[in-house]
Formats: structure tokens, C-alpha cells, sequence
């Protein structure tokens, strides 16, 4: 399972950006999946994850402002974030949970990571 992060980049606090995480390659099916944000110094985060029945689990940072969805037919996983502020600023990785085989056992797979920088 491969996964492609995109729709980084700087905005102003208040703003809004949307990134978009697309899984690739071969497996049979994708069950979690969401986002995390690291910045430097600090410990990766979960910002949000959603099931594959659409059941959301939220940072409390980020809720009211973070509306994460996906589409299963896709295979992606967005992430549209309003009302920026600074402290979101980070490198926001995808994250999915899939199985290669209907008897696979789950594993867990990481996106490349795509920059947000909220300036203040």
C-alpha cells in the first residue's frame, strides 16, 4: 500500500487548506484511516482518523475546525481545515490501516508527509 499526501503549503491564520491522501497499489481492503502532525521536537500526533464506515475520532485541538471524509471507491482520505491557526502549522502525514489479503492481518502504512504552515 502506497499513499500520496498532497494540498500542503502556507496559508495566513484564519485560512483554510484541504489535503488529500490517495492509497495505491495492491490490497484488499483499507479499514482506518487518517492524519497525524509532527512538528520538530515534538512526538507525532493523531489529528483525526476515520473508519471505513465513516465513524470519526477527533484531537480536541482541532475540533469544530477539522471536517475529515473519504471516499472508499477512491481509495482517499481528505482533510479540509478551517479556521488555521499557527499552532497547526506541522508536517501532516497520512496514515491508513489495510490488509494485502482477505486472511492478511492488519497493518499499518504512512504517507510521505506534506508540509502546513500557518503564519500568525
Amino acid at each position: 500500500v502506497q499513499l500520496q499526501a498532497s494540498g500542503g503549503g502556507l496559508v495566513q491564520a484564519g485560512g483554510s487548506l484541504r489535503v488529500s491522501c490517495i492509497a495505491s497499489g495492491r490490497f484488499f481492503r483499507l479499514d482506518d484511516m487518517g492524519w497525524y502532525r509532527q512538528t520538530p521536537g515534538k512526538e507525532r500526533e493523531l489529528v483525526v482518523s476515520i473508519t471505513s464506515g465513516g465513524s470519526t475520532n477527533y484531537a480536541e485541538s482541532v475540533k469544530g475546525r477539522f471536517t475529515i471524509s473519504r471516499d472508499n471507491a477512491k481509495n482517499t482520505v481528505y482533510l479540509q481545515m478551517n479556521s488555521l491557526k499557527p499552532e497547526d502549522t506541522g508536517v501532516y502525514y497520512c496514515n491508513a490501516a489495510g490488509r494485502l489479503y482477505s486472511w492478511s492481518s492488519r497493518s499499518w502504512y504512512w504517507g510521505q508527509g506534506t508540509q502546513v504552515t500557518v503564519s500568525s
